[in-house]
């Protein structure tokens, strides 16, 4: 009986101590992260990356490191900023792994444009993201996301966990 209750006691615990992880990482990276997006604000988005940073679009075959992602950032959101297009970003999660110091985050995102010309556009993907913390603070460390050849849509979004 009081190995039952010990196993119970730690199940608990340790469930409560990810969720703090969890909590954490929405606060220092995820709820940032939405907001840089949504508003252009490609400095404050690269921010939330560490300089370590690996990121792969794996639709697109490639491979970038932080500088690269940078440029192409500022690029991408200058060019849809100067056409007057709206983006909004939603993340859901699979599941979140963390000891602490490094985090795993899978998930499918969402994210609808809408065009100057009142056209809506929604895209998908799945996403897998390893987090650390960087001087007290998460910081991503390697990002990778793929529509797999176009199967991710509203269906596995609304399947996953919303972020809290």
């Amino acid at each position: 009986m009081r190995f039952s209750l010990l196993l119970l006691f730690l199940s608990v615990a340790v469930s409560g101590w990810a969720q703090s992880h969890s909590a954490e990482i929405n606060t220092h990276v995820w709820k940032p992260f939405i907001e840089a997006f949504n508003g252009y604000e490609s400095d404050r988005f690269l921010s939330l990356h560490s300089q370590d940073l690996v990121r792969s679009a794996r639709d697109g075959k490639q491979v970038l490191t932080w500088a690269q992602y940078l440029g192409e950032t500022r690029q991408g959101q200058a060019r849809d900023k100067e056409r007057g297009n709206k983006r909004t970003l939603e993340l859901r999660f699979t599941e979140r792994l963390s000891n602490g110091q490094q985090a795993i985050d899978v998930g499918i995102y969402k994210t609808v444009y809408v065009l100057t010309n009142g056209t809506t556009e929604a895209y998908y993907g799945r996403f897998h993201v390893v987090l650390r913390k960087e001087n007290n603070r998460w910081k991503i460390l390697v990002d990778t996301d793929s529509s797999e050849n176009g199967t991710i849509g509203e269906r596995d979004f609304l399947a996953a966990q919303p972020l809290e």
